[in-house]
């Protein structure tokens, strides 16, 4: 099974490892999008200014890149560290993985 299978029909998996104090700010970061885009919303509903509301776009957005900044270098640590020292067919999955990860966070 491929990265790219395992990632749309396998199981739920857990990572390797997880920094608490990572965790906690990317929580952090996510309630604030949360907040940021029920912001938008009314922005939406009260008809704003349209040039308001796509600079809150821009914020949430820029939140959300940073959020996955932190959990991509918290997979590099943990999660490809680990499958690179086993080698093998499990290290090409991941580095595979990885190139498709960069590939759908640059566009």
């Amino acid at each position: 099974m491929t990265a790219k299978t395992a990632v749309k029909k396998g199981p739920a998996r857990k990572s390797s490892g997880v920094d608490p104090d990572l965790k906690e700010g990317n929580l952090r970061r996510l309630n604030r999008v949360e907040g940021q885009i029920r912001g938008i919303r009314r922005m939406v509903e009260d008809e704003r200014y349209c040039a308001d509301i796509l600079s809150q776009i821009a914020a949430a957005q820029e939140a959300l890149r940073a959020v996955g900044r932190e959990l991509l270098r918290n997979h590099l640590r943990h999660c490809v560290a680990r499958a690179s020292a086993q080698g093998g067919e499990e290290a090409e999955e991941a580095y595979d993985e990885v190139v498709d990860l960069f590939y759908k966070n640059t566009r």
